[in-house]
C-alpha cells in the first residue's frame, strides 16, 4: 500500500505524518511551527521535521494543509495572515527541489474535507461540503474526492457570508457575516454582553445555560441556530451537496444545538433540499490525513 506525507502546517503548530492510502496514520511527529520568525525559519523547521521521518523518500507524494486560501495552480498561500511572508512565497516550488517529490497544498478546511469525503463521514459521495465551527467558521467543497479551491482560492471561504445587514459592525468582516454572528467567539462575545456577571471560557457553558432554561442564553442560542440554518440553506442553494460534515470545536456541544438547526433549516429551503443529511466529523485527525489524500486526489 502506499504512504504519503501529510503536513498540516499552522500558526502555531505544525505536524508531519506519514498516512497510508486508506487513512491510517503511521507516524507522527511534532513542532512548534515558529510562524512569527519568518518564511525561512519556518521551512528550515520543517524540513527537519520531514528529513526525520524514516525513510520519507519511499513516500509516493506530500501534501500541505495551510491557515488560508490557496493558490493550488501555482502552489503558493495567497493570504497567510497566520503565516506572515507566506503570501505569493514559491512554496511548492522550493520544497520539491528538496524532497524530489511531488508537493501540494490547499487551505486546511479544504484537506479536512478531503479526509472526510474519502476515508471519513462522507467516503464515497460525489458532493460534500465540510464546515469547521469553531472560534471561527470556515468551509471547503468536495467534488468527486477531490478539493475545489476556485480562481482565487477562496471556494468554502463562508466566514464572510452575510445573514443579517442589520446587525452591528464587529471587525474587518461583513457586517452580519456569519463568522460574526454564530461562530464561537460570537456566542462568547454575546453572552458577555448579555450577562457580564458570568464567565464563559468555552461555548458550551452558554448552550448548556440555554438548555436549562435561562432566558437571556436562550435568546442567543435562538438567534445563532438560526443563523447558522440561514447559512446553510444559502450553501444549499448554491451547492445542493450530498451531504454536511460539521467539524470543529463547537461539535462538542452538537447534540444540543444542531437539531435545532436542521429543523430551522429545513424551514428556509425547497422541499427537495430538505431531506439533505447533516454528519458529524469522524476522523481524529483530518488535518495530517487530510493533507496526504491531496497527492492521492491528484493522481500520485
Amino acid at each position: 500500500m502506499k504512504k504519503y506525507l501529510g503536513i498540516d502546517l499552522g500558526g502555531t503548530n505544525v505536524r508531519v505524518g506519514v498516512v497510508t492510502e486508506d487513512g491510517t496514520v503511521l507516524q507522527q511527529v511534532k513542532s512548534v511551527s515558529y510562524a512569527q520568525d519568518g518564511v525561512t525559519k519556518v521551512l528550515d523547521n520543517l524540513k527537519q521535521m520531514v528529513y526525520g521521518i524514516e525513510d520519507y523518500k519511499s513516500c509516493s507524494g506530500i501534501g500541505i494543509g495551510l491557515p488560508g486560501p490557496c493558490d493550488t495552480v501555482h502552489g503558493k498561500m495567497v493570504l497567510s495572515t497566520n503565516l506572515p511572508g507566506f503570501a505569493g512565497y514559491p512554496m511548492v516550488e522550493e520544497l520539491q527541489k528538496d524532497f524530489g517529490l511531488p508537493v501540494f497544498i490547499d487551505n486546511d478546511a479544504n484537506v479536512a474535507g478531503l479526509a472526510e469525503a474519502r476515508v471519513g463521514a462522507g467516503k464515497g459521495l460525489p458532493i460534500v461540503f465540510y464546515i469547521t465551527m469553531s472560534t471561527g467558521i470556515g468551509g471547503g467543497l468536495i467534488v468527486n474526492g477531490q478539493t475545489v479551491s476556485g480562481r482565487s482560492g477562496f471556494t468554502g471561504e463562508i466566514a464572510n457570508l452575510i445573514i443579517d445587514r442589520n446587525r452591528k459592525k464587529v471587525n474587518y468582516l461583513n457586517i452580519g457575516a456569519i463568522e460574526n454572528e454564530a461562530s464561537g467567539t460570537a456566542i462568547k462575545r454575546k453572552a458577555k454582553e448579555a450577562m457580564p456577571d458570568r464567565t464563559f471560557e468555552h461555548t458550551g457553558q452558554v448552550i448548556d445555560l440555554a438548555v436549562e432554561g435561562n432566558m437571556q442564553a436562550k435568546m442567543i442560542f435562538d438567534q445563532f441556530t438560526y443563523d447558522l440554518a440561514q447559512m446553510f440553506s444559502e450553501i444549499g442553494a448554491v451547492l445542493d451537496p450530498d451531504m454536511y460534515v460539521i467539524g470543529g470545536g463547537m461539535t462538542k456541544s452538537a447534540d444540543k444545538f444542531m437539531p435545532t438547526v436542521i429543523e430551522k433549516y429545513r424551514t428556509l429551503v425547497h422541499e427537495q433540499l430538505r431531506d439533505t443529511p447533516f454528519a458529524l466529523a469522524k476522523l481524529e485527525e483530518p488535518g495530517i490525513i487530510g493533507a496526504a489524500m491531496l497527492p492521492i486526489s491528484k493522481g500520485c
